[in-house]
């Protein structure tokens, strides 16, 4: 049997493109590009849902709703979260805390992190104090940089 408690390391990469709409932390931002992906490409949700993966030892977002899969096209990245979180509960497990760091030139989310907390802690049974989401520039270098890419890490602890 494994020790308790758990942690599990998440990241996440997408393209962005202009004109697609733009999701992040479960919440649809203003902004003139998009990520793009098989779901909503939410990458916060997404490292989100990998770093639970990972204390698990279940493998990766992609194993469980694979982008070959027209079930989960377009699906709400919430809803992945939520199968993922039932998984987690499956095996005795509970979140403990998650930090999560974004990395975007543009737009500026720190006056979003509210309502991002607010759509993914019910999600996650935890309350606001148990999630932390900054966000950070990549300094004008890479493709985060150039405005091409948005990323997203995350940890989680798990409890049993």
């Amino acid at each position: 049997m494994s020790a308790i408690p758990r942690i599990g390391f998440g990241f996440d990469v997408h393209v962005l493109e202009a004109g697609r709409p733009f999701y992040l932390g479960g919440i649809k931002l203003d902004h003139t590009s998009g990520a793009v992906g098989h779901s909503d490409a939410d990458v916060l949700i997404h490292a989100v849902c990998d770093a639970i993966l990972g204390a698990l030892a279940l493998g990766d977002i992609g194993l469980h709703f694979p982008n070959t899969d027209d079930a989960y096209k377009g699906i709400d990245s919430k809803e992945l979260l939520r199968k993922v979180c039932g998984l987690m509960k499956e095996r005795g497990y509970r979140v403990g805390n998650i930090d999560a760091t974004i990395c975007l030139e543009k737009p500026k989310v720190n006056p979003h992190i509210a309502a991002m907390k607010n759509a993914l802690c019910p999600v996650l049974g935890i309350s606001s104090g148990d999630l932390s989401i900054k966000a950070t520039t990549n300094e004008k270098l890479g493709y985060v940089g150039r405005e091409e890419g948005v990323a997203a890490y995350a940890v989680a602890l798990l409890l049993k």
